[in-house]
């Protein structure tokens, strides 16, 4: 390990010899020229400075909450699955910490990958539009590579924070080169393509790469990219972000150690497929250079929707709108709600194959499904970390009112974060009907959290793993990360 460390930290020098097939990237083409050129330079030259207070803000918030989300996630089973697989198979190397109490640490690759699948084992992580999770992908990344980096060595909190923006930038761009990315997926999950090419931007920061090494990091990534939406709502679905982060991180060490990749993998050059592989309709635009105007980062003007309950982001909509019913039935009775009370619940939202789930079988399949969260919602005012537990993902009542669901797809509530709403209508046995509807839940970036709901989120999350004092050490670290000479006293706390 100590050789490979080395390698990946040492100053860096301009890969010579290239392939002659690398540069005659195009009859029309130089390389210099290219999309993926100007990601690359983009990456290499931006500066703590072009972080403005905007982003400075909302990329704390950002990684408290990722942070968070990771802690409550290394309690879960496909946590301690992902981890005893990387103790059994790698265990050597250890110097990246795991999230969670006990100290466990391990090589910084398997570090990003179990913290990545933490952060997304409970569906619990932030959500961007076009939609992807962006944070998991990139913040275990960072950590680990910090936490591989030589004591006297370590980023400081500003280059820390730098790294991080430029993993969730890169991101961002590329999903705005295609309509079809605007949509919820379909085909495959975006952090598995865009979070792996993420990572490894932020990774290439961190590593002070060159552009041409940042260009061959996308490159690289882009070969490790990708995940079918089979596997959504399983307990595979969290390891598409435990490999986007770890494998992003593999992609920047190894062009750090001069390894070569496509020098148009960004772009759309006849006969050759790069990134357009991913999306049909990818048509990508150079990235201006940092010095090129005041709002460099999309982060300025797009905010992030962050989870008040851990389920799929369309959940909430239909939880919002239900909790409201909840409110107006409880008014009218005992102040319970009860199945015989029901004749019938109808919901109007997206058409969405794979959060349509009428009779979920886990708790994974529950954080994926329209009915379970309208129906939980009804039942209890609320939806919550508890409602996916067994005992009441099975209790009597919860499963009578799921077979009284009728879904319907309007044709003017498209399968999209930033226009969709959640309608839901119940039909009661006494024959009054009463309505809900919610078109921008509290939490969504038109709408976000306030930093003291962020704060409560995240003293309940990470103080189900860690102690009081611990937590709002972390709290503390966290919102005056940009004044951190290095980012040591973070890394700490995670131990």
């Amino acid at each position: 390990m100590g050789s490979m460390v080395q390698k990946a930290i040492r100053p860096n020098r301009v890969v010579s010899g290239l392939h002659k097939s690398a540069i005659e990237v195009s009859k029309y083409l130089t390389p210099e020229d290219t999309v993926t050129a100007s990601f690359g330079k983009f990456i290499s030259e931006v500066k703590p400075q072009h972080l403005s207070s905007v982003v400075l803000h909302r990329s704390k918030r950002m990684i408290l909450d990722s942070i968070g989300v990771g802690l409550l996630g290394s309690t879960t089973d496909v946590f301690q699955l992902a981890l005893q697989h990387s103790q059994l198979m790698y265990a050597h190397h250890d110097v990246s910490s795991v999230y969670g109490p006990g100290g466990t640490k391990l090589s910084p690759t398997l570090a990003a990958f179990v913290n990545g699948v933490a952060t997304h084992s409970m569906d619990f992580d932030d959500t961007w539009h076009p939609a992807t999770h962006p944070s998991g992908a990139v913040l275990p990344a960072v950590l680990a590579l910090s936490d591989m980096m030589p004591v006297n060595g370590k980023p400081s909190g500003l280059d820390f924070l730098l790294a991080f923006n430029v993993g969730i930038e890169i991101q961002g761009r590329l999903m705005r080169f295609s309509n079809e990315a605007q949509n919820i997926p379909k085909r495959f999950h975006p952090p598995s393509v865009v979070g792996t090419l993420g990572s490894a931007a932020a990774c290439s920061r961190l590593l002070s790469l060159t552009p041409s090494q940042c260009s061959h990091a996308l490159a690289i990534a882009a070969s490790l990219s990708g995940a079918p939406m089979a596997n959504a709502a399983t307990q595979s679905k969290p390891i598409h972000v435990g490999n986007a982060s770890r494998l992003g991180l593999e992609a920047a060490i190894l062009a750090s150690q001069g390894l070569e990749a496509s020098q148009l993998v960004l772009d759309t050059v006849q006969g050759v497929a790069g990134f357009s592989a991913f999306y049909k309709d990818y048509a990508p635009q150079a990235l201006e250079s940092p010095n090129g105007g005041d709002h460099v980062f999309l982060l300025e003007e797009q905010d992030i929707a962050f989870k008040r309950f851990p389920a799929h982001l369309g959940m909430h909509w239909v939880a919002d709108a239900m909790a409201s019913v909840h409110e107006h039935l409880v008014g009218l009775g005992p102040g319970t709600v009860c199945p015989a009370q029901i004749r019938e619940i109808l919901l109007r939202v997206p058409d969405s194959k794979y959060i349509d789930r009428p009779f979920p079988k886990s708790d994974h399949q529950a954080r994926h499904s329209f009915q379970f969260n309208a129906c939980s919602a009804l039942l209890d005012g609320e939806v919550t970390i508890r409602s996916f537990n067994p005992a009441a993902r099975t209790r009597p009542e919860l499963l009578q009112l799921l077979r009284r669901v009728r879904v319907e797809h309007p044709h003017d509530n498209p399968a999209n974060f930033d226009h969709m709403y959640g309608e839901v209508q119940v039909a009661l046995a006494a024959g009054d009907i009463l309505k809900g509807r919610c078109d921008t839940f509290y939490g969504h970036w038109r709408k976000p959290l306030s930093n003291e709901s962020l704060r409560k989120k995240f003293r309940n999350n990470a103080g189900a793993v860690l102690p009081s004092d611990k937590v709002e050490r972390l709290i503390e670290i966290v919102e005056g990360l940009d004044q951190l000479r290095n980012c040591s006293s973070l890394l700490l706390q995670l131990q």
